[in-house]
């Protein structure tokens, strides 16, 4: 019999009790139906030093239009965790129901395993077996270097997500989706061809309840490149704004005439259908529009990430609009900016956010999140300089708190990464994020878009030279980063895909970039 952890735990609609099973049960049993629930893949994430989550969702018809992905009752799942990948080694193995109220996801929690190596697992149901996915452990003290990667901005319609096969093939130990995993909205007939679309969503209509929000992310996760890097590594997760709405802010909707109630009711839907297709722990769980995504992992004494969450607690936009509260470019004189009770991430997430820096002792610490930190100089389409509202230049005060804490802790080497704007940045962060001579603090990565439109040019005409602590910038590519974290420095490097229209896309390097320990800030490789 192989063991089974008392803590290993098969979560989905409901909490389940695991038990150990005989060998050989995932062999072959006739199949009970004609099509495998195993549609959407496998994937893991949360890796912890003796375990991590194990994921999917059985989802026979994906885009049934009730969002149940063809399935009603009750489905018995079972589960495997190998030492090997041909499963001669099986050390961990259990079974349980998948049901209706979480749309038959299945979140397994599994630990008691061996810390800083690799391991295989897979799912059985209705006699189909699924894909087989491997996840790493983390280490219990320094190892090898840590290959990451990370990932943003993926719109379905506007490419092919090549760029998640290029990094499925550098074999990472853990990868960052860092927002905008999926879009909520859609193109209407006569724009696809404006804006080149090469596949379409499956409605028009932007999503706005729980059957449309599984349907997206269904559809998401057929993709075979999305599904490679999934069994690839584990990751790690956070959202930006189009998992829920473009530009909402906690429980407001970019649009002024929706009400508070009606857009928490949305947001609870797009939480919900989030929680379900991501690996992630029973603690996340929605509770109606609240679900706590923020976390903190450590590899070891190597890296510490720190994982925010941009969205759900921050204050209302600053400096609106009269019929929109979407982001816009808004002149520095706003006094909204900077005012000092407005924050980005909620007070009880900044406390928290202070107390790991002080207690962070690995070597890097690494900051992921949804967005550019450094400040930006931009323009708006009327040609006017400005501050863009929806980043972190709308919440100026919390910026400032977060780098002073950050400064004052003393925490080692550390390095922020993000996504959203749709080009490659590599930045200086500095102690005073107005004082572009101050010290500089931490070194800041942005990576590129996995298929989406690049930002106006226009907007950041002279980029540059109104922000001297801007290092690199490349505004039109599509891509990731790639980084190597090791003892004594860590090498990024953004990789750009040669066109995300073409589903057979290749990769190459555009910069490569070194951080050594104990010197924070850019230098270009």
């Amino acid at each position: 019999m192989a063991r089974v952890d008392r803590r290993t735990v098969l979560t989905g609609g409901a909490a389940f009790a695991t038990v150990a099973l005989p060998y050989g049960y995932a062999q072959a049993r006739a199949p009970t139906t004609a099509l495998t629930p195993f549609t959407l893949g496998v994937a893991a994430g949360d890796p912890a030093q003796d375990g991590f989550v194990i994921w999917t969702r059985l989802a026979p018809v994906p885009l049934a239009p009730d969002g149940r992905g063809g399935l009603s009752g009750p489905v018995d799942v079972r589960w495997e965790v190998s030492g090997d990948e041909s499963f001669r080694r099986v050390v961990q193995r259990g079974h349980g129901e998948a049901d209706a109220r979480f749309a038959h996801s299945v979140h397994v929690e599994v630990a008691g395993l061996t810390p800083g190596r690799p391991y295989w697992y897979r799912f059985t149901a209705q006699g189909h077996q699924s894909p087989i996915g491997r996840a790493v452990t983390a280490p219990a003290r320094d190892g090898q270097p840590l290959k990451v990667v990370a990932a943003s901005c993926a719109h379905w319609e506007l490419g092919w997500f090549s760029a998640y096969r290029h990094m499925a093939a550098e074999s990472p130990d853990l990868v960052l989706f860092l927002g905008d995993y999926i879009y909520e909205y859609s193109y209407r007939s006569g724009d696809r061809q404006k804006h080149r679309a090469v596949r379409q969503h499956d409605r028009e209509a932007d999503i706005v309840d729980l059957a449309g929000y599984r349907n997206r992310y269904a559809q998401y996760k057929t993709d075979a490149d999305l599904q490679a890097l999934h069994a690839s590594a584990p990751c790690l997760m956070t959202w930006d704004d189009h998992e829920v709405q473009n530009d909402y802010a906690n429980r407001w909707s970019q649009n002024v005439d929706i009400d508070v109630r009606a857009f928490l009711a949305r947001r609870a839907a797009a939480y919900q259908a989030f929680y379900e297709h991501m690996p992630l722990r029973a603690r996340s769980r929605p509770r109606g529009p609240n679900m706590r995504i923020y976390d903190r992992l450590a590899f070891g004494d190597l890296a510490e990430f720190t994982v925010l969450d941009g969205r759900q607690y921050r204050s209302v936009q600053p400096c609106p609009l009269p019929k929109t509260r979407r982001g816009h470019v808004a002149a520095e004189t706003c006094p909204d900016l900077a005012a000092p009770q407005r924050t980005m991430l909620g007070k009880a997430q900044e406390s928290w956010m202070y107390e790991g820096f002080k207690r962070g002792r690995a070597r890097w610490t690494i900051i992921v999140q949804d967005l550019l930190v450094a400040p930006l100089l931009q323009q708006s389409p009327s040609g006017l300089i400005g501050r863009f509202t929806d980043g972190w230049d709308g919440y100026q005060a919390n910026r400032e708190r977060m780098l002073t804490a950050l400064a004052a802790s003393g925490a080692p080497n550390p390095v922020f990464i993000g996504g959203d704007i749709h080009s490659f940045w590599a930045t200086d962060v500095k102690v005073d994020a107005r004082d572009p001579n101050s010290r500089t603090i931490a070194t800041e990565f942005v990576g590129g878009a996995i298929a989406q439109e690049p930002p106006p040019a226009a907007a950041f005409k002279d980029v540059a030279a109104r922000n001297p602590h801007i290092r690199y910038v490349d505004l039109t590519s599509n891509g990731y980063v790639s980084m190597d974290i090791g003892r004594d420095h860590l090498e990024t490097r953004f990789r750009a895909i040669s066109d995300r229209r073409d589903p057979a896309a290749s990769a190459s390097t555009l910069q490569r970039f070194i951080v050594e320990g104990g010197r924070p800030g850019v230098v270009l490789a």
